[in-house]
C-alpha cells in the first residue's frame, strides 16, 4: 500500500490531526489517531538485547533493591524529541496494601536516552486493596505544549514540558472496580476521560485544559465498570467520540456529552477502531465481536449490524485496522486476521511467547509490528501470516510501543528502550 494510500484509508475515518504534529510526535494512547497508525516508513525490523538496532536503555523509576513496582501499564508519548512516561513504585519497606505508591512523570531524551527530568505527581484520595489493576494504566496525553497524566489514585493532573505543575484535579467518585483504566484524550481545549465504575457510578468527564475545572459531565447508569480509552474519529464532518461500555457503544459529541447513537454490545478493555465507514469492536472479556455502520441516530443495534462474530477469544490489547485487515490479538498467544469488511477470517495462528497486553501498530510502508519489551514480531500484511522477524528483549509488560522519527519506543517492566536503524 502506498504512503498516499495509507494516508486517504486513516483519514477516512479518522480525525485529521494538525500536520506539524502527524508523523512527528506520538501524544497519546495509540498515537495520532488513537488507533496505532503512524506515517514513519522504514523502521526497523530487527534488534536485540546484544545491541543491534538498540538505540538505548535506560532503566525506569523504582529500579532499586527492594523497590516494588506497580504494573506499570502505561505507554510511553514522545513530543518535540521528548520520551514522556509515568511509572509507581513502593519504596523499600512499604506495604503495597496499606499506602499508595509514588507516582513519577519522567522525561527523556530522544535521541540518547539522557535523563531530563523526574518529578512526583501528589497522590489522589483512592487506596486499592486489589492491585490486579494497579495505579499506572492511563498513558499520558499531550498537546505539544503540556502534559496531562491520569493515576490509579483517582488524580489528573497538567505538567509543561520542563516538568512544572500547573493544576491538579482530584477525580471523586472512585469506584472503579480494579483500576482506572481510560487513558484522558484531548479534543480542542478539552480532556476527556471515560470513569466508568461500579455501583452506577459511570460517567464521562470533560476538563478545561488550562484550569482543571470540569467543563460537563455525562452519567453512564446503564455501564458498568470499564478500562477502555475512546478513540476520536470524524463522522458527517464533525468529531465524534467512540466510546466503548459495558452494555453499549455510543458515539458521542465531544462538545457537550451528549450520545449521539448506541449500539447494544459489551466493552472493557478494547479501544474501537474504525476504517471505511465501519466500526468495530468486541469486549476484550471473550464473546461476540461487531463490524458497525455509525451513521445513524438514536438506537441502531437493530439496523447498523455490519457483521457479528458469535465468539472471540480473551483479547486485552486493541485491534488495528489496516486497509481490508483487521489483526487482533487473542490468549493463548494468538493473531487473528480478519476482513474489516465482512469479519470473514484470514488465519489464526499461535505466536509463541507473544504478550495479548500490548496493542499492535502498523506503518505506513505496510508493516505490522506486534512490539515488545519483551518478545516481539514483525509482519507484512495480508491475507497469509507472513512472519519477517522475532526479537526478545527479555522485558515483557504490558506496555504498548509508540513510534516517532524512525525509532520505536518500548516499556519494560524494568527498562525503557528505544530501537532505530543505526547508521
Amino acid at each position: 500500500m502506498s504512503l498516499t494510500l495509507f494516508r486517504k484509508v486513516v483519514l477516512f475515518g479518522c480525525w485529521l490531526v494538525p500536520p506539524f504534529l502527524w508523523g512527528g510526535d506520538w501524544l497519546g494512547w495509540r498515537g495520532p489517531t488513537g488507533q496505532g497508525l503512524t506515517d514513519d516508513k522504514n523502521l526497523p525490523t530487527t534488534w536485540s538485547k546484544e545491541g543491534e538496532n538498540l538505540l538505548w536503555k535506560v532503566p525506569l523509576p523504582g529500579n532499586g533493591k527492594g523497590d516494588r513496582r506497580d504494573l506499570n501499564q502505561s505507554s510511553p508519548i514522545i513530543v518535540k524529541n521528548r520520551v514522556i512516561i509515568t511509572a509507581s513504585f513502593w519504596p523499600k519497606g512499604q506495604d503495597a496494601t496499606q499506602a499508595i505508591p509514588e507516582h513519577h512523570i519522567v522525561c527523556y531524551d530522544l535521541e540518547k536516552g539522557a535523563l531530563i527530568w523526574d518529578i512526583q505527581a501528589k497522590p489522589g484520595p483512592w487506596l486499592l486493596k486489589d492491585l490486579r489493576g494497579g495505579y499506572t494504566a492511563p498513558t499520558p496525553a499531550s498537546d505539544g505544549d503540556r502534559v496531562y497524566v491520569v493515576f490509579g489514585s483517582s488524580v489528573l493532573a497538567a505538567f509543561d514540558l520542563e516538568g512544572k505543575s500547573l493544576w491538579r484535579k482530584e477525580i471523586t467518585p472512585f469506584d472503579f472496580d480494579v483500576a482506572l483504566g481510560a487513558s484522558p484524550v484531548l479534543v480542542g481545549d478539552l480532556i476527556v476521560l471515560q470513569c466508568d465504575g461500579v455501583r452506577r457510578t459511570s460517567r464521562l468527564l470533560a476538563f478545561d485544559k488550562k484550569t482543571g475545572n470540569i467543563v460537563w459531565e455525562r452519567k453512564r447508569p446503564h455501564n458498568d465498570f470499564c478500562h477502555s480509552t475512546p478513540t476520536l474519529v470524524q463522522l458527517g464532518g464533525k468529531k465524534q467520540l467512540l466510546v466503548a461500555g459495558s452494555n453499549s457503544l455510543e458515539g458521542v459529541d465531544p462538545r457537550d456529552g451528549s450520545i449521539l447513537w448506541s449500539f447494544a454490545s459489551k466493552g472493557d478493555t478494547v479501544s474501537p477502531v474504525m476504517e471505511g465507514g465501519l466500526v468495530y469492536i468486541d469486549s476484550g472479556r471473550g464473546g461476540p465481536a461487531f463490524g458497525i455502520d455509525p451513521n445513524g441516530k438514536g438506537d441502531i443495534t437493530q439496523t447498523n449490524q455490519h457483521w457479528k462474530i458469535n465468539q472471540v477469544p480473551e483479547g486485552l490489547s486493541s485491534p488495528v485496522l489496516f486497509g481490508d485487515l483487521l489483526y487482533r490479538l487473542h490468549h493463548p498467544g494468538m493473531l487473528s486476521c480478519r476482513s474489516g469488511k465482512d469479519g470473514s477470517l484470514h488465519y489464526a495462528e499461535r505466536l509463541a511467547g507473544i504478550s495479548t497486553t500490548s496493542s499492535p501498530i502498523i506503518t505506513a510502508d505496510g508493516t505490522l509490528y506486534l512490539a515488545n519489551a519483551g518478545k516481539s514480531y514483525v509482519i507484512k500484511p495480508g491475507p497469509k501470516l507472513n512472519i519477517l522477524a522475532t526479537m526478545d528483549l527479555g522485558d515483557s509488560a504490558p506496555s504498548s510501543p509508540a513510534v516517532s522519527n524512525g525509532k520505536i519506543l518500548l516499556k519494560g517492566n524494568q527498562f525503557l528502550f528505544c530501537v532505530g536503524n543505526k547508521r
